[in-house]
């Protein structure tokens, strides 16, 4: 009973300590909590293993991203995109991974098992994000090992992308597409909105939770979290036959949406940070599930493949689409970024870019992904399937 006590807590607490080694640390904070919680959970899961380990993994990595989800959602404000740029490449974007998927199905994906899944997924996380990935992983039922591979293979990938965006790939869409008059567009040094501290891990954005008003704040948000995640499970449970997670989170995504339209939660300050929290225990506990003595790696190899396709494929069909219609180069970068890359990457990109102006466009097309990433995903899942 002790030893289940102490790795609940360490489940629970690491999280909070990685979040202030990242601030204290430079390094780290270059590295990101996520990717340091998945190297201490791998090490936790292959040299510990006592004999309640399993439920409690279990129990924790179900609650978390649930709950996550509508605190995500509550604060985003859903507006129609003000230019024709912008919605072109919102449209564009997501055009651009879901043929990238289906393209890379033919060519790694029939060689993987549950490559319709894996589809699903990639999908799901690259026109939304990790909360995307976790919600699919449930909903079409992934083994942990794959999610944990597939997890760290984005992470590789997504590295190598960024690099090449920042170090020739901006320059030289700026030569082959419309580019903006920059003249008036000053550095980014700060995000202004969204999640400032996801890209910038030197400052707390949990500082103002532990506070009176905080802790009241944090109760309510969660409060309403807890609430519909019920009413998700209860729906779920009298429509799903045989199909409750996926009705489940289906339900959930769009009270969230809901949610997000009123005032008293969506103008509640830390919903977004209190969700990426229970991120953070989710990325800890899913991957000290991994057994790596379990891994297909001849599977590993294609999904590798799969994963690269999917990150330049898409790339390199948005540059095509942005060439056809006209889109700025800035604005079709900021939409792949946010996209492949999610939205608390967008200030860092506006920043490399030295283009503020594209800052809000990147944010907005990111929430549409964050909201459209489950349903998309589930649905090139089922035409993968047929195929």
């Amino acid at each position: 009973m002790f030893s289940n006590v102490i790795l609940v807590l360490a489940y629970l607490l690491l999280p909070a300590a990685v979040l202030w080694l990242c601030r204290k640390v430079k390094l780290l904070g270059k590295l990101g909590p996520i990717l340091i919680l998945y190297l201490i959970g791998i090490i936790i899961g292959n040299l510990f293993h006592p004999a309640a380990m399993t439920q409690i993994q279990d129990a924790l990595s179900n609650a978390t991203i649930p709950l996550a989800i509508p605190l995500m959602l509550f604060g985003c404000t859903f507006r129609k995109s003000e230019t024709r740029s912008q919605l072109l490449a919102l449209v564009t974007g997501l055009v651009s991974v879901s043929a990238a998927v289906v393209a890379g199905y033919f060519i790694f994906g029939k060689s993987i098992p549950d490559g319709a899944k894996i589809g699903g997924m990639l999908t799901g996380v690259y026109t939304g994000g990790t909360m995307n990935l976790a919600a699919l992983k449930a909903m079409l039922g992934v083994e942990d090992q794959v999610f944990v591979l597939l997890n760290s293979y984005d992470m590789v990938v997504c590295f190598l992308y960024l690099t090449f965006l920042m170090s020739v790939g901006v320059r030289l869409f700026r030569k082959i597409l419309p580019c903006p008059s920059l003249a008036a567009a000053k550095p980014v040094t700060q995000a202004t909105s969204f999640d400032a501290a996801a890209t910038d891990f030197s400052s707390n954005p949990y500082k103002g939770l532990f506070t009176a008003s905080g802790t009241r704040n944090a109760a309510v948000l969660v409060g309403a979290s807890l609430l519909e995640v019920g009413l998700a499970a209860g729906i779920a449970a009298i429509i799903g036959h045989g199909l409750f997670m996926t009705v489940f989170f289906l339900v959930l995504t769009t009270l969230g949406i809901a949610s997000s339209f009123v005032g008293k939660l969506h103008d509640r300050p830390h919903s977004y940070e209190l969700g990426m929290y229970l991120i953070y225990i989710f990325s800890i506990v899913v991957s000290s599930m991994a057994d790596f003595s379990k891994l297909d790696l001849s599977s590993g190899v294609n999904m590798l493949g799969y994963l690269s396709l999917v990150i330049f494929g898409s790339l390199l069909i948005q540059v095509l689409f942005a060439r056809i219609f006209k889109i700025d180069s800035d604005t079709m970068v900021i939409s792949s970024v946010t996209y492949i890359c999610s939205p608390p990457f967008v200030p860092m990109m506006c920043a490399s870019m030295r283009n503020r102006n594209v800052l809000a466009a990147g944010l907005a097309i990111g929430i549409v992904g964050y909201a459209a990433g489950n349903y998309l995903g589930f649905a090139i899942f089922k035409l993968l399937s047929l195929l």
